[in-house]
């Protein structure tokens, strides 16, 4: 059977964390710098219906999209590789899977047929994997599996990708991702975690067609033919993929291993041009090498597992490399900010990010940094329940409003700043029920806000379900905090700002979901900006 759309699957053995995501990534950016339309789409064998609901210190942060699914993280990664926003159809789990065929049971679909894994399962998995081929807008999508194989989760995705390789024959190719450790006593590297983790995927019927190694040491000829010769892959498509200093430089280092050719050529494709990757280059070239640095803060109550911040963590250095410098990073838990110890952990810095977040733990050292950053002049850039925080903290100590709270917090506060959205309060569900995807925004000129996009109308990402409360609104911008960006049908405040303070701008969406390496976000830009400004006047 001939098919218009190509498929790439990558699949991960050994351990998991291999980088996977990365190596889709750069995957596609080099084909899509070859001319190539291209997407990526993540399967996760996990029973949950989307990251929604999940803890941040176990799957890092959920992504949102456009069209408003929460999503896997490494979506991220492919939108500030690609520049491309992805949506809905890019992720996919084993419960979203599971949920339809139930639904299509329910409804009589089946006809009365009993409902098994093999075919309807691994059917569900194979349309879900060509809704973006069949849409007609890609050359190449690119399909991350999720997990290890081996996995009990994952078999009936190893299933599904086993049976399109037989059904497409020459459209289809599996990329394996193994590890080649290095083992110090012996002074060498190990290639039987790669064989057997191979030999894995073929008790399952899946030959990988190329080898993608990760290894902290250079795999020489030796090595590159005996992995070819005992995985059964052609000596060209046994790729190292070393450890690199940043993830912005493997797609540089694939390219160098000719990674993009070899796909090409298996899935007969001619190789057009060589990519033109000169614009990531000078990305990295100024990334490596700064004018300057400044410390900001990151004040949030997952910093011990990073990947929590994860799209603010990456915006934060492109919006770096954007002003020629090189931002340092200080990870602050927000539970350990007391009045008694707030000047000890925030002083010296350029600037200060309060992250988003659920619930009440932390939240007073969020409300305690605020108030740092608005007295000493600090920029400050809240996002979403970092901006709440900000509203909570004006009417605390500005306003006189000392019982001021978020009823997310507080239910019968006496002040209710922050409230929670009207058509929500009778929504017992917790998934899937925010306020989520692209809403538009009105700015106000001669705020920092409009100065940083240069424009008054803005569409970005929100995740949330409490909102500031236009009750109090008058008297918030009587004493100095406007309200400078509004939903233009609702009314609801999306932005407020300090007018006597260098840069201090709150914010009810997520930014850090559109910021990529061709376009790093504005407000990003500006707040790391005024950052530099304030270095430089210390």
């Amino acid at each position: 059977m001939s098919n218009s759309t190509k498929y790439v699957f990558v699949t991960g053995g050994v351990t998991s964390s291999l980088g996977k995501g990365i190596i889709s990534a750069s995957l596609a950016k080099l084909l899509q710098a070859r001319g190539y339309s291209t997407t990526i789409q993540k399967l996760d064998p996990y029973i949950n219906i989307d990251p929604g609901t999940l803890n941040p210190y176990e799957h890092g942060e959920c992504f949102v999209t456009d069209d408003g699914a929460e999503t896997d993280l490494d979506l991220g990664h492919y939108e500030r590789f690609l520049n491309v926003p992805t949506s809905q159809a890019n992720n996919v789990t084993t419960g979203r899977i599971y949920q339809s065929v139930i639904d299509k049971e329910r409804r009589g679909e089946f006809l009365g047929k009993t409902v098994q894994v093999i075919p309807h399962i691994t059917d569900e998995i194979k349309e879900r994997i060509q809704i973006l081929g069949k849409s007609g807008d890609y050359d190449i999508v690119i399909t991350e599996i999720g997990g290890t194989v081996g996995d009990i989760e994952s078999l009936p995705y190893v299933e599904a990708v086993r049976q399109m390789k037989w059904e497409f024959e020459n459209d289809c190719l599996v990329i394996h991702l193994t590890l080649v450790p290095y083992l110090a006593a012996a002074g060498e590297l190990k290639t039987k975690p790669t064989q057997h983790s191979v030999k894995q995927l073929l008790e399952l019927g899946v030959q990988p067609d190329i080898l993608c190694c990760r290894t902290e040491h250079e795999l020489d000829l030796t090595l590159r033919r005996k992995i070819a010769k005992f995985c059964n892959v052609n000596m060209n498509a046994v790729i190292e993929s070393r450890d690199a200093d940043s993830i912005y430089d493997v797609p540089l280092l694939m390219q160098t291993e000719e990674l993009d050719k070899v796909v090409l050529e298996k899935l007969n494709l001619p190789t057009r041009s060589i990519p033109n990757l000169d614009n990531w280059k000078d990305f990295l070239l100024r990334l490596k090498n700064p004018e300057s640095e400044i410390n900001i803060g990151l004040v949030g109550k997952y910093v011990e597992l990073k990947d929590s911040y994860k799209s603010i963590s990456e915006s934060i250095i492109h919006a770096g490399v954007a002003n020629n410098v090189k931002v340092n990073v200080k990870w602050i838990h927000s539970e350990k900010i007391t009045p008694a110890n707030v000047q000890e952990e925030l002083e010296g810095l350029c600037g200060l990010l309060v992250a988003p977040g659920f619930g009440s733990r932390g939240i007073s050292g969020k409300i305690e940094t605020v108030k740092y950053a608005r007295e000493n002049k600090v920029p400050f850039f809240g996002i979403c329940l970092g901006m709440q925080c900000a509203v909570i903290e004006y009417a605390r100590n500005v306003l006189g409003k000392v019982e001021a709270h978020t009823t997310e917090i507080s239910e019968n506060c006496k002040y209710p700043v922050i409230d929670m959205m009207s058509e929500q309060k009778n929504i017992s569900n917790l998934g899937g029920t925010m306020r989520l995807g692209a809403y538009k925004c009105q700015l106000m000129p001669n705020s920092n806000i409009y100065r940083a996009y240069n424009n008054d109308k803005i569409s970005e990402r929100h995740r949330h379900r409490y909102e500031f409360n236009n009750s109090y609104l008058e008297e918030f911008e009587a004493s100095g905090m406007k309200a400078t960006g509004k939903n233009p049908e609702t009314g609801l405040v999306e932005v407020v700002e300090i007018e006597d303070h260098p840069w201090f701008v709150g914010v009810q969406f997520h930014p850090e979901y559109k910021s990529t390496v061709a376009v790093p976000h504005p407000l990003f830009v500006a707040f790391i900006a005024a950052s530099l400004k304030t270095s430089n006047s210390n």
